[in-house]
């Protein structure tokens, strides 16, 4: 598959999303991360707001929910017209049957992991999924530095999904830029969350651009995908 980017609106302006989803109409998926301040000590949007940005773009949205009780709420973001709904597995009460709904109710089903949670025990979960997020931040804040002793786990759930056989997405979020896009992809990443390398950038189009090019170039190069 080839990379995709998914600008994060945490980085846009709120009080002008619709112009900012237009300003990367060109971008692969919009990022939407919606925080409870439970699960996380932030407070962002939720359900209107997504409703109201889902009539407002053509660009799908890419949900990411950050709250407690996801088993109760994530349907509502289907419903509402998200186009994938990730729910945190650290705050799911029943993760494999929460994946199945929001699959029947028509998104796609992802499901993340904050950096202390390890993929491994939940290697029997990912063929309920068509996406694993792999943070590379702790998540509740934009702006923050890479974590770059994440790199190992994205290679090792990389490995996991092949030995599978599975046609499952890995996406990274937190510090993703372009000093750091190419260690991601390397490492076996395909999707890929940028807040404030696009929305910080003076053309946010072409940061997009810019950033998928870099993807482009290091997957090609990349042992995992030469191998496939």
């Amino acid at each position: 598959m080839a990379p995709q980017i998914s600008p994060s609106i945490l980085s846009a302006d709120f009080a002008r999303l619709a112009d900012e989803a237009k300003a990367v109409a060109g971008a692969d998926w919009l990022h939407v991360d919606v925080m409870d301040n439970h699960f996380v000590p932030n407070l962002t949007l939720g359900v209107p707001v997504v409703e109201s940005l889902a009539r407002a773009t053509d660009t799908p949205l890419d949900c990411h929910l950050m709250i407690e009780a996801p088993d109760r709420w994530a349907p509502q973001y289907v419903e509402a017209g998200a186009g994938s709904v990730t729910f945190h597995v650290e705050a799911a009460t029943a993760p494999v049957r929460l994946a199945r709904e929001i699959r029947a109710k028509g998104a796609r089903a992802s499901m993340a992991l904050r950096p202390a949670t390890p993929v491994e025990p939940y290697e029997d979960l990912l063929p309920e999924l068509d996406m694993l997020l792999i943070m590379t931040v702790e998540p509740g804040f934009g702006g923050q530095a890479f974590l770059d002793i994440m790199l190992p786990k994205i290679r090792r759930t990389r490995e996991l999904i092949d030995r599978h056989g599975l046609e499952l997405w890995l996406q990274v979020d937190g510090g993703v830029s372009a000093s750091t896009i190419e260690r991601c992809a390397d490492a076996g990443a395909d999707v890929f969350v940028a807040g404030s390398a696009v929305y910080g950038a003076a053309d946010p189009a072409e940061a997009v651009r810019a950033l998928r090019d870099q993807a482009e170039a290091a997957t090609a190069k990349a042992s995992w995908a030469c191998d496939h």
